[in-house]
């Protein structure tokens, strides 16, 4: 594919595997309730290889992380940890090691694809293209 075109908005649309994901990577229970079938919509701005990646969540809290692929960036978990990744391409896919979980992104039929995995629990979450 070259380069992808990640840029855009999308909106939650699916997920699968969300409460035993969460409860796996010790999530709390009202951050677990927070996010269950939250209408996240995530905007990516993609300018080569540098990445802006933001989480609008219902009400107003949003999460960005800021990254050039190949590069180490500061990151935030779902959970608000930070920590400090090298976020890869492989296979036109966005690939970051968080601390406890590996996280893929990818563009898929026109929608976003994003699959954690952490000690063979998958949560795969799809979001739609609003823009």
């Amino acid at each position: 594919h070259g380069n992808m075109a990640f840029a855009g908005k999308y909106e939650f649309e699916g997920d699968e595997n969300y409460d035993d994901f969460v409860t796996k990577i010790g999530l709390s229970s009202d951050k677990i309730e927070m996010g269950r079938n939250c209408k996240i919509v995530t905007e990516v701005v993609q300018n080569g290889n540098d990445f802006t990646w933001t989480q609008h969540f219902p009400g107003g809290r949003t999460t960005t992380n800021t990254f050039t692929i190949g590069k180490e960036a500061d990151m935030e978990t779902m959970g608000g940890k930070k920590f400090k990744a090298t976020v890869k391409m492989e296979d036109g896919k966005i690939v970051a090691d968080f601390p406890n979980y590996r996280h893929t992104a990818e563009i898929c039929g026109g929608k976003l694809v994003e699959i954690s995995a952490a000690s063979g629990v998958v949560y795969k979450r799809t979001s739609k293209r609003i823009a």
